[in-house]
């Protein structure tokens, strides 16, 4: 191809667009300089010998052209504009039902920020893009090679770390299909969008359409998907070059693109030296923004300067997760709607043009097999020809007027009616033909002959819908089911990580279809199969790794030292299958990753001492053995020594009673790091308690919860060798001031035998007798409820306090302090409440009848014993008499033991012991003659 023909190719096309700055600019200006540097875009990447195919992200008519392009050229290698470490999962996409993302996921992060951790990319993939059609073609044509450019998963970090922020979503998921993506940074093959505000408000409002993926599919997609390649080609390429160029972004997102082509051209310059392929037998598919690149590495023969950084030491693992269309609109900041209406749209692409799509061989959820295809040895070169200026006659002739087709709007409109009835709305025949009328309406209105979808939409929501919506569903969502609906992917069983297919395989005894999304019944009648044990501990682990709706037990329990005989489970595997296969990313099996979570939360530098038993709990419960509970024992008793504060004393307390209890009836002894934590912890709360009791920011139910540690862990710390004089001296430095910890201090000492029943009773008395203390006693009833904790056996005494108020206190003082008394109860004491009501039902009458003749036990007058008869005498003379009064129990006793004997009529004097055994009385006189 000669020089002269090269330049001008679209020489044409410059002159007119030359001719139109100068008439509408008032002359030469920078306009001029937009519109013929556009044009030398275009005639740049149609000259480069590599052929460029520009693409957009989920364009049908990209697809399109993508197919019937690869037909006619049947190029050798493919260049893609993907994560280059993705390639390896590219063959498992026949094992998926689309649409599928590609991830690349990093939960140890080493070169970035911490707070970056866990790094996540996708790649979603649908049927109706170019890139799967790209993908298809390259993996079942022999001969063909598949390489990915673009950077890596890594770099994409890298080259983010000097910016703002993360890239994420334009708009937040809104339910749970468009957040199966996660918080993921997202890729896309073609990011087609005007950056600049300006000129995208100006393009939506000269088009009279509300979104972005609406103007683009009246004005690109519709007129591009009858077109030859050349026009598509080139009508791509100017409009990435006109973005480009009249918005080009932030200097920081222009310096990544700009990276992005330089390294996309690097990959592709290695590609071809390392191979000596003909650039002119491959095909480069990006997107149509960096289509139109102008960096100095652009081409086959650009230079070669730029240099590849290294990747980080992060580690990366790769899978596919499902994805779906709200997902992909979500993360890419698309329409609501818009990719369930481009799927629609290629189905009529395919039915209009008749081309033959790609499809993966064995594609699940494919129609129909594709057939085998020749190779591209076979196939008969294509001449190469001399660019061609399509662009005038495409820009110069007007849109093709789109007939209107009624049967298909009103289809539409019979069966949003339809669909509207079922969801609850008064919808009826005449609400149809309003729809039907209304589209039309519209569309003229917005200077289109055929109604769109989404005028369609904007009629069904005037006519039908009204002021409320009866059910889930409003008409907008409606509307998009109608147009092909939230299509959701399936990764397919092969296609999972290890330890996906091992929780599959091990759930097999359930016979359920796991895979399938929604909620199935799971029934475990572990008494009759004992193979469900199995199944009922992947279950148990699955509720603890997974999100709660996951697996979620209707029936059954696992507490320490209990096992359910039957269990019930709501099991949505399916549904939540991204989170599944991200657990495979972390271990080969739950056990492992469940362990290895264990210690990064038990060893986190913000670990609590509850946190870490609660750790130890659940490796007890799960993974039976007691290698990894007695680590993370030690670890707690690590972390109890260094903690200052009391916040953690309630859960410490409730998991060491559970812990010890455990302990106690299923191991001869106790571990060693739960006698230490006993002895530990006795130290540790005596030193902290008299702070406790004055600190303002420790609650009463902590300090509560520190006495019934001391109290319930005493007789094991002192049989350890701790000293009870560091209790009493505890207490000695114990002054509170705040009434709902004086009384909390007053049960201690009832407990300690320091303070008497009587002695506490009269302070009490004491109390309701003051007015000006009258007001805060609802606070001393507080700390005497949260005494329940290390003191329950106080329990009838609080019920005796609270009755004497009712029957003391006045109306005029008992009204107004009600109200308090309720809510100090209900707040502070909602865990203890149904100790004190049991007591209460204990100790008043059950029936009305009885209630006024009723005495409480408290005011009821003490009965005076009756006096002893002489002749039993006291002490060990009278219980002696009494012995041999009635010797049935001794000899019982003694015949159960094996004793002999028989019973003397008269107590032996303490002479006649002496005599019987003189042994002490010798050792004594010996002892005092030596002296």
């Amino acid at each position: 191809m000669s020089a002269v023909t090269e330049e001008s190719a679209f020489e044409a096309l410059r002159g007119q667009l030359q001719d139109a700055a100068t008439e509408f600019a008032d002359g030469p200006d920078a306009l001029q300089g937009i519109l013929l540097g556009i044009v030398d875009d275009v005639d740049r990447a149609v000259r480069e010998p590599l052929e460029i195919f520009p693409v957009c992200h989920h364009s049908p008519a990209s697809a399109v052209a993508m197919a019937r392009r690869l037909r006619e050229k049947q190029p050798k290698v493919v260049y893609l504009e993907l994560c280059e470490d993705m390639a390896p999962l590219l063959p498992e996409l026949r094992n998926c039902r689309l649409p599928v993302a590609v991830q690349a996921f990093a939960s140890e992060v080493e070169g970035f920020p911490a707070e970056w951790a866990p790094l996540s990319v996708v790649a979603p993939i649908t049927e109706a893009s170019a890139e799967y059609q790209a993908i298809a073609y390259a993996l079942d044509t022999p001969g063909v090679e598949l390489v990915l450019v673009d950077r890596s998963s890594d770099h994409v970090f890298q080259w983010q770390a000097g910016g703002t922020e993360l890239t994420g979503p334009d708009a937040p998921p809104a339910d749970e299909e468009a957040a199966l993506h996660g918080d993921a940074v997202g890729v896309e093959i073609g990011d087609l969008r005007p950056r600049f505000a300006e000129l995208e408000e100006h393009l939506l409002h000269h088009g009279r359409v509300r979104h972005w993926s609406e103007w683009w599919h009246q004005y690109v997609e519709l007129p591009l998907g009858d077109s030859d390649h050349d026009t598509y080609r080139q009508v791509m390429l100017l409009i990435g070059s006109l973005f480009r160029r009249l918005a080009p972004g932030d200097a920081d997102r222009v310096r990544v693109d700009e990276d992005r082509e330089r390294y996309m051209w690097t990959r592709m310059r290695e590609h071809l030296a390392a191979t000596g392929t003909d650039p002119g037998d491959c095909l480069y598919v990006c997107g149509a923004f960096h289509a139109s690149s102008r960096v100095e590495e652009f081409g086959v023969h650009g230079s070669d300067g730029f240099e590849i950084s290294p990747p980080s030491a992060s580690t990366w693992q790769h899978g596919l997760i499902p994805s779906s269309h709200s997902a992909i609109e979500a993360q890419f900041g698309l329409a609501a709607g818009s990719v369930s209406i481009a799927a629609t749209q290629w189905a009529k692409n395919l039915k209009r043009t008749r081309v033959q799509p790609y499809r993966l061989v064995g594609q699940a959820g494919a129609k129909k097999t594709a057939k085998p295809r020749k190779s591209a040895a076979a196939a008969a070169p294509v001449a190469p020809e001399a660019p061609s200026d399509k662009l005038s006659g495409f820009l110069q002739s007007p849109p093709a007027l789109d007939r209107l087709d009624e049967a298909e709007l009103l289809g539409w409109s019979v069966e949003i009616v339809r669909s509207a009835r079922r969801n609850g709305y008064l919808a009826s025949t005449a609400d149809a033909i309003a729809v039907f009328e209304t589209s039309i309406l519209l569309a003229g209105m917005r200077d289109r002959a055929r109604p769109t979808p989404y005028d369609f939409q904007d009629a069904a929501v005037t006519c039908i819908e009204k002021d409320t919506v009866p059910g889930r569903r409003d008409v907008r969502r409606l509307v998009e089911i109608l147009m092909g609906g939230d299509r959701v992917g399936q990764v397919g069983y092969d296609a999972l990580p290890p330890l996906a297919r091992d929780v599959h395989d091990r759930l097999a005894p359930l016979n359920l279809k796991l895979q399938q999304r929604g909620v199935q019944r799971a029934l475990l009648d572990i008494a009759a199969q004992q193979e469900l044990r199995q199944c009922s501990d992947v279950l148990w682990m699955l509720r603890h790794l997974m999100p709660p709706g996951a697996a979620r037990p209707i029936m059954g329990e696992r507490e320490l030292g209990k096992q359910s005989v039957q269990e019930s489970w709501d099991l949505a595997l399916g549904t939540h299958q991204r989170a599944l296969i991200e657990l495979g990313y972390e271990g080969v099996s739950i056990e492992q990753v469940l362990e290895q979570r264990l210690r990064r939360g038990a060893y986190a530098p913000d670990a609590t001492t509850a946190q870490v038993l609660e750790a130890v709990e659940v490796a007890l419960l799960h993974l039976r053995g007691s290698r990894l509970a007695d680590e993370l024992g030690t670890r707690a008793l690590e972390v109890l020594a260094t903690e200052r504060s009391v916040d953690g004393a309630p859960e410490v307390l409730r998991r060491v009673r559970r812990l010890l209890a455990y302990y106690r009836i299923s191991r001869p002894e106790l571990p060693s790091w739960i006698e230490s934590f006993a002895k530990t912890g006795y130290a540790h709360y005596c030193t902290l308690l008299p702070t406790a009791f004055t600190d303002e920011d420790a609650t009463v139910r902590q300090v509560a919860a520190m006495l019934g540690f001391l109290f319930s862990m005493e007789s094991l710390a002192l049989s350890l060798g701790c000293d009870r004089t560091q209790l009493d001296l505890a207490f000695a430095q114990s002054h509170p001031q705040e009434p709902s910890r004086v009384a909390l201090l007053w049960a201690a000492q009832v407990h300690l035998g320091q303070l008497s029943r009587a002695g506490l009773r009269e302070r009490c008395d004491a109390l309701l007798a003051d007015p000006l203390v009258v007001p805060a006693y609802p606070r001393y009833l507080s700390g005497f409820l949260h005494a329940l904790e290390p003191v329950p056996q106080l329990a009838d005494f609080v019920v005796e306090a609270v009755s004497n108020a009712f029957a003391r206190l006045p109306d005029p003082v008992l009204l107004p302090w009600l109200p308090k008394l309720i809510t100090t109860l209900r707040s502070e004491g909602a865990d203890l409440a149904p100790l004190l009501i049991r007591e209460a039902g204990r100790v008043f009458p059950g029936r009305l009848a009885a209630l006024d003749a009723w005495v409480p036990p408290w005011r009821a007058a003490p009965e005076t014993p009756a006096a002893a008869p002489a002749a039993t005498g006291g002490g060990a003379a009278g219980r002696s008499v009494l012995l041999a009064a009635h010797p049935e129990t001794c000899d019982s006793l003694a015949e159960l033991l094996g004793c002999e004997g028989a019973w003397e009529t008269e107590a032996p004097s303490g002479a006649l012991l002496v005599g019987r055994h003189p042994e002490t009385a010798q050792a004594l006189e010996a002892l005092l003659a030596g002296v």
